[in-house]
């Protein structure tokens, strides 16, 4: 209870900075996506749902940042949005929407209902954020039936890497964030690799994953949690291995952009019994990876489709 008084109060502060009274500021668009409207006060709730979710506290400091933030989460969304109306058939599990908020609810230590009042106490009405997850569910329901027929798994890589994990007792654990930036000609990569460590290096690893990263991680301080070696592909393996813990990785080039990660920390961990599992627990990473590049790039493309006007 202690914890839930104390996230309370810091919210009710970030509400008090961010719009003010409602004596002087009254609601107005701020932005028009489309044919959609973003306004004040949607920007409010999401620096607000923002923090609920992250465990932040609200500063005059970082307001600019939250702003910012917050409006290229908004902006996305309405992009996705837009997109996501053009089909009618999508659907998604609700299972995967319940686990996915009780997910955020571990996130910040609280139970699924703890953190329900945590938003109803800050004003914040909790179905934004579960339409925020299904805007999410949907995206992916989406990218997976457009690119599914071209998620070609290379089965013997796959057959090498539960050879290598056979001859294991322990199996290594790395803690990771990434920032993946947009794709530039060759020429340019090491110009542009160097401008976005000169931001990790002054913003911090969190903050420039937050406001230059164009992963779906970004919103997370490009935050991946803990990723066991198994069902790191090869191409990766060797970087993040011999990426000291709190250093930056050599650069990664991508289809779609160039990945740089971060190891925060590193673990030993049992290996798993089941080779079945593990085999398809492979599977699915890799193709999890394909999708989240088919991700980037439809975003992309929908992106230059979209009239986006700043309007204050």
């Amino acid at each position: 209870m202690i914890k839930f008084k104390k996230i309370v109060s810091v919210f009710l502060i970030s509400l008090f900075f961010l719009v003010e009274s409602h004596a002087v500021i009254e609601d107005s668009i701020l932005i028009t996506v489309g044919n959609k409207a973003i306004t004040r006060s949607d920007i409010v709730n999401e620096v607000k749902v923002f923090l609920i979710s992250n465990d932040k506290s609200f500063s005059e400091t970082e307001r600019n940042r939250l702003e910012t933030v917050a409006i290229q989460s908004a902006i996305k969304r309405a992009i996705k949005e837009t997109e996501l109306e053009r089909y009618n058939s999508l659907t998604f599990n609700p299972q995967d929407l319940e686990k996915e908020l009780n997910t955020r609810a571990s996130t910040v230590n609280m139970d699924l209902e703890m953190f329900k009042k945590t938003f109803e106490a800050n004003g914040v009405d909790f179905s934004i954020l579960i339409r925020q997850i299904q805007t999410e569910l949907l995206w992916n329901s989406l990218i997976f039936e457009l690119y599914k027929n071209s998620l070609e798994i290379n089965i013997n890589e796959i057959d090498e890497q539960l050879i290598a994990f056979q001859n294991k007792k322990e199996m290594e654990e790395y803690l990771i964030s990434e920032i993946i930036i947009k794709k530039v000609n060759k020429d340019k990569i090491k110009n542009e690799v160097e401008k976005i460590k000169d931001k990790i290096n002054s913003e911090g690893f969190e903050n420039a994953a937050i406001n230059f990263s164009i992963s779906e991680s970004a919103i997370r301080g490009g935050d991946l949690g803990w990723i066991n070696e198994n069902i790191i592909s090869e191409k990766f393996k060797s970087k993040i291995i011999n990426t000291p813990i709190g250093k930056i990785s050599d650069p990664i080039l991508l289809a779609q952009g160039i990945l740089l990660f971060k190891v925060r920390d590193k673990r030993k961990v049992k290996k798993f019994k089941d080779l079945e599992e593990v085999k398809n627990l492979l599977v699915k990473s890799e193709k999890t990876k394909m999708l989240n590049m088919h991700s980037l790039a439809h975003y992309s493309k929908i992106r230059k489709s979209i009239t986006i006007n700043y309007l204050q």
